[in-house]
């Protein structure tokens, strides 16, 4: 598990020195009142779907995939709003790693708490059951708040960044533990403590089954919620957070644990976990990360690709 930001001087190195510029730049976005950072974010998120021809195809396509009869107009609109909202979500990530806790506080509301302490008084861990909204990062930080847990994350491949997003992360979670560490995760659980977990991005063939997700019948889903929750002695429950309609700050709730889960068998319950997901993304469709390739495994290897 990493518990603290390794900070070397190679990181000083001139190859680094484009990272740390723009760092700079970032930091100092952080005077700006919210609002200010909700408008340039909305910029930035227009000026990428204008460059970012692939980010735009993929999006459109998850779209077109997911919601076959929407109308054009509405397609398009969610299309529109997807980058808009991505924009904004650059500040989202600046604020969660650099806010202090008090003006984080002044931006919050959060929602279900009693449902953690519940989980976690009777001994039992808690996995929360997490999408990939937008502002997500921002809502690591906001339940860290209530009660510090065990982030998963992806190691990142540049140095510069690895030590931002660990130093970041941290000011919310106790540790950090890299996604392929099962052991410690179910570690973590068995503490009880709290971890983050999600299932609603394609990761491959490994571990997955081919269920139904939104309008596409066969969508890879990965099945670890089903081991984790058992061999942990976990509680799931499903976690959501958005940005307000007026961009004046962000909304957090925790659901109930659900009931019955683990089940009989994983595909039944990564079924139902693919049911909670679309839930979640209904709630606000706009910050959701459609730019990921949900789609790219396919049941038959050689399949056509669903992005061609």
């Amino acid at each position: 598990m990493v518990e603290k930001a390794e900070f070397s001087s190679d990181l000083y190195h001139p190859k680094h020195w484009p990272m740390w510029f723009g760092v700079l730049l970032m930091r100092s976005t952080l005077l700006l009142p919210l609002r200010w950072q909700m408008k340039m974010g909305t910029g930035i998120g227009r000026l990428v779907k204008k460059f970012a021809k692939g980010r735009v195809h993929t999006a459109r396509r998850n779209i077109d995939l997911c919601f076959p009869d929407m109308s054009e107009t509405d397609k398009q609109q969610l299309l529109n709003n997807t980058f808009e909202e991505t924009g904004k979500a650059l500040f989202d990530t600046i604020n969660a790693w650099w806010w202090s806790n008090e003006r984080i506080q002044q931006h919050m509301t959060i929602k279900g708490t009693e449902h953690v302490s519940n989980s976690l008084d009777n001994g039992k861990g808690v996995i929360l059951f997490a999408v990939h909204c937008l502002p997500l990062e921002m809502g690591a930080r906001i339940f860290g708040q209530f009660a510090p847990g065990i982030g998963v994350y992806r190691p990142h491949n540049n140095p510069v960044m690895e030590y931002l997003q660990v130093k970041g992360r941290l000011r919310s979670n106790k540790g950090l533990v890299p996604k392929r560490d099962v052991r410690q995760m179910i570690r973590s659980l068995r503490a009880p403590d709290v971890i983050w977990y999600t299932a609603d991005q394609d990761f491959g063939r490994s571990s997955a089954v081919f269920i139904p997700f939104f309008a596409v019948p066969d969508a890879a889903t990965i099945t670890g919620a089903t081991s984790l929750a058992r061999l942990g002695k976990a509680n799931v429950l499903p976690f959501f957070v958005e940005r307000n309609a007026d961009d004046t700050g962000y909304n957090l709730e925790i659901m109930p644990a659900l009931d019955n889960f683990p089940g009989d068998n994983e595909t039944d319950d990564a079924i139902r976990g693919n049911q909670i997901v679309e839930q979640l993304i209904n709630r606000n469709r706009n910050q959701y990360m459609w730019l990921h390739r949900r789609f790219k495994t396919r049941p038959i290897k050689g399949s056509p690709s669903l992005y061609k």
